[in-house]
């Protein structure tokens, strides 16, 4: 297996259509495993007892979505299990065309995200010099944002986890992040514009944090409807 992975943002630029998966649950034989429709949900932080394959993209209102996502355990480094949920989630995160996944989209309560903007070759480079792309995929454990720059852009953001939903979210324009990555490596980056962004938006899944909380009252009333239909048809 690659050791490279998509470092995963929950932002789309642009929303794909998609069916609302059934998301009442019931416990099976594993305690650490339920039914969520026609597939599983992994409701535990020991990754070992994953089967990556069994991973599909959650969505609203999905309670996992809406937890406070679990540290990692990379003390020892990134094991092969790690590996293998990573690579899963690049996955996920390309056959939808999402530029970002976090750990809570899959049902995982880990602070883990996977992530790929990439490189537009009509874009200017950003004139401070920092990265607004990846050249490959991404991954990273327990990441943090140690710093926020003090201006905010407004930008329409989608979600993996919410198809059909777009709406204008105002963020910093230049994080500094610090995180494992896939190496088992501590590493500070920092970047702007959409990589910034998707940062931003990935770090927010793992606290629980969805682009509905923080979209403008005009995008939230917009999305209304959207919202309303996706919450009634997960109570059938």
């Amino acid at each position: 297996m690659p050791r490279w992975l998509l470092l995963d943002a929950v932002c789309r630029v642009r929303p794909r259509r998609a069916s609302v998966y059934r998301n009442r649950a019931s416990c099976v034989s594993n305690p650490h495993k339920f039914v969520l429709g026609s597939y599983d949900l992994w409701m535990t932080t020991d990754l070992t007892q994953v089967d990556p394959a069994k991973l599909r993209i959650e969505l609203y209102p999905t309670e996992v979505l809406r937890m406070k996502a679990n540290p990692v355990a990379v003390d020892t480094g990134v094991d092969e299990s790690l590996l293998a949920v990573a690579h899963r989630m690049v996955d996920l995160m390309r056959g939808a065309q999402g530029i970002g996944l976090a750990a809570p989209q899959v049902g995982l309560p880990v602070r883990l995200f996977v992530a790929h903007v990439p490189t537009d070759p009509e874009a200017e480079p950003d004139p401070s010099g920092l990265p607004i792309s990846t050249d490959e995929p991404q991954a990273f454990f327990n990441p943090v944002i140690t710093e926020y720059s003090k201006d905010l852009e407004p930008y329409d953001e989608g979600c993996l986890s919410l198809p059909g939903i777009t709406g204008e979210v105002n963020r910093p324009s230049t994080v500094t992040m610090r995180a494992i990555d896939i190496e088992g490596n501590e590493v500070e980056l920092k970047a702007t514009g959409l990589l910034a962004r998707c940062w931003q938006h990935e770090i927010d899944h793992l606290d629980g944090v969805l682009i509905l909380d923080k979209m403008t009252q005009m995008s939230r009333l917009k999305n209304r409807a959207r919202i309303k239909s996706m919450e009634k048809a997960a109570k059938r």
